[in-house]
């Protein structure tokens, strides 16, 4: 401790033992952390986490056992980190940080706040709460060897949101279904597929040849006769998918036959796909399996990182489709399954079938890690990058309540020493963004939509809770009546959910008032009528345009790295988001860059942007650290 605080160790050990800290996360960050701050001095902590301990948290999350297995993390946690310092005081929550008890006034409760959190939407509530409450906030990341410690304080650094973070990367549908080029529309088509046969169906992830694809078109006059050709060759009926593959019991000859057989041979019907790209290949169950002992595994090592050869994937998509029947038909009549990367038959399915539509499109084929790595969205999760930052965000700590905010940086990670043999970087802290939405003095946006085709349900789901990360929005029309268009409680305007903006006077340059008491947040919504918005782009924002953020760099051939689940506006303390690992390249210069200045294009002092949100993720800055649009990944998000 004397080593740390110097002349002031007694003034800030006292500060230590009677300042209360919230941590947010009790993950792999989050375990770290909290055994630093008991063994710093910290005395009062109070830890809050949704999450129950699996297995595969034991090889980083140390404050967990085995025998934990299905408890709650942040329970756990604090049993174990009171072993450490038996005087601790620390209360444990089981619970999401966005329930509505956590109110301003639960947050004003703390000096400081910390965030070891893996999902965007949290962040970006912990952030409006902080906000809110006029505390600050330490946020954090990691993502593989990569990671970060950033310090918010209202009103003198930027916000968590004050920049545009890059959105979910999606691939279009045609491509998908007719063209795959790169292994990452394998893997989705997979899980898409796993979906159709065994579980939830959606329309939106279909996965037979797009007929519809406009770079396929063809005279609409042979469109018929192709699609009854394609019923009498290929037995292709125009059912779903799963209807089909009941009616012949799961049968996984049949099954096999007509992904990559009859759906292949309809996709070469199409002839302009293969004009300027390589036309894919059939395969036939028959003929693959006539290969017998010549098929070779490809690789060493452990198992999951091996390639097998063809036969080999055919044989484990025939076992995981006989498996998942079984599970199918215990679970009883319009039983569904859900995909989990950690479920073996589910992943073994997704694995062999990735693979063989890989063969088809003449694309090499990967092991059973990097389908899981792709398939799952996981950065493989380093206990070391937790370790490092856990101690960086205690020593940003110790700078706040020793009342040197203006010591307080940006601190960056990296993955090998930059040209100054540097791994961790400093960066000084930007201002706020003038016009963030969030932490503006009067925090306004611009949102382009067609009045007379948004219906009100829309805006409250996809624009305020999604797209702006309000919890419970109140919504005013600035008509000069104060008509409640919606209202956060339960059952007095649900009659307006499906009614059009426009059935209550809005158009074009009309304000609404989005009120979210939970979180204290006021936005005012200006709207532009627009008939003229892309197909299936049902909302603009106007100056939140994707080009804003950094424009991606290239990944390097095979990094197929992200971690966690889509970054999907669940309430959860840790629901798995999406990553991916980029190198990361800082020249540091004698004087000490600010986050700001560390953001040009110069060739002296550039790196690769990066978003760090894993196993605990990360405070998505726009300049140093942001999402790189990695070819392999399918949804670019934030992780566990």
């Amino acid at each position: 401790m004397a080593e740390l605080v110097g002349p002031l160790r007694k003034q800030l050990a006292d500060s230590l033992s009677s300042c209360r800290v919230l941590v947010v996360g009790a993950g792999g960050i989050g375990c770290e952390l909290l055994k630093n701050l008991v063994l710093t001095g910290f005395k009062n902590i109070e830890v809050i986490d949704l999450d129950t301990i699996d297995v595969s948290n034991l090889n980083r999350q140390f404050l967990f056992q085995k025998k934990h297995v299905g408890k709650s993390k942040a329970q756990v946690a604090k049993e174990s980190v009171l072993r450490f310092c038996p005087s601790a005081n620390i209360t444990a929550y089981h619970d999401s940080i966005m329930n509505p008890d956590y109110n301003v006034e639960f947050f004003r409760n703390f000096q400081l706040v910390m965030n070891a959190l893996d999902n965007r939407a949290a962040r970006n509530h912990v952030n409006r709460m902080c906000l809110a409450a006029d505390i600050p906030l330490i946020e954090s990341g990691t993502a593989g060897y990569l990671g970060q410690v950033t310090v918010i304080k209202k009103g003198q650094t930027e916000c968590y949101e004050c920049q545009p973070k890059p959105t979910q990367k999606t691939f279009p549908g045609c491509t998908i279904r007719n063209t795959p080029s790169e292994p990452i529309h394998c893997i989705v088509w997979a899980k898409y597929l796993f979906n159709q046969l065994f579980g939830e169906e959606d329309a939106d992830q279909e996965v037979s040849p797009d007929t519809a694809d406009p770079e396929a078109a063809w005279n609409p006059a042979d469109a018929a006769a192709r699609a009854t050709a394609s019923d009498q060759d290929g037995d292709i009926k125009r059912v779903s998918t799963k209807e089909w593959a009941r009616s012949t019991g799961y049968d996984p000859i049949k099954l096999f036959n007509k992904l990559f057989k009859d759906d292949i041979m309809y996709l070469l019907t199409m002839d302009k796909l293969w004009k300027k790209r390589k036309a894919p290949l059939p395969l036939e169950w028959e003929e693959i399996n006539q290969l017998g002992s010549q098929e070779q595994v490809i690789g060493s090592g452990l198992k999951d990182q091996q390639v097998l050869g063809v036969q080999g994937y055919a044989q484990l998509f025939q076992h995981s489709v006989e498996t998942l029947r079984s599970q199918l038909k215990e679970k009883g009549d319009g039983a569904e399954l859900v995909w989990d990367k950690d479920d073996p038959p589910a992943m073994d399915f997704v694995t062999a079938a990735s693979n063989l539509r890989m063969n088809v499109f003449s694309m090499n084929m990967k092991s059973r890690f990097d389908v899981k790595s792709m398939a799952g969205n996981i950065i493989p999760a380093i206990a070391t990058t937790n370790a490092v930052i856990a101690g960086l965000i205690v020593l940003e700590a110790l700078k706040i309540l020793n009342s040197d905010f203006e010591q307080c940086r940006t601190i960056f990670l990296n993955k090998q020493p930059n040209p100054r043999k540097k791994l961790l970087v400093p960066c000084a802290l930007d201002p706020p963004n003038a016009s963030c939405y969030v932490c503006a003095s009067k925090p306004e946006v611009t949102v382009k939509l067609n009045v007379h085709k948004t219906m009100v349900q829309a805006l409250q789901d996809k624009i305020l809770k999604e797209k702006f990360g309000m919890v419970a929005p109140d919504v005013q029309i600035e008509d000069g009546k104060g008509t409640i268009l919606i209202s956060s409680e339960e059952g007095e305007t649900e009659a307006n959910n499906n009614k059009f903006l426009s059935d209550f006077g809005i158009r074009n340059g009309s304000h609404l008032q989005a009120d979210d008491f939970l979180q204290d947040y006021t936005l005012l919504v200006n709207v532009i009528h627009s008939e003229e918005l892309e197909k299936d782009v049902e909302f603009e924002v106007v100056g939140d345009a994707p080009d804003k953020a950094p424009a991606p760099s290239a990944p390097e051939e095979g990094k197929n790295i992200a971690n966690g689940n889509k970054d999907s506006a669940q309430p959860s303390t840790s629901s798995k988001a999406a990553v991916e690992d980029d190198d990361v390249l800082l020249v540091d210069s004698d004087e000490e860059p600010s986050s700001s200045t560390m953001d040009t294009e110069s060739s002296n002092r550039k790196r690769k942007h990066h978003d760090a949100e894993t196993d605990d993720a990360s405070s998505k800055r726009k300049r140093l650290d942001q999402q790189p649009a990695d070819d392999d990944d399918e949804d670019i998000i934030a992780l566990d």
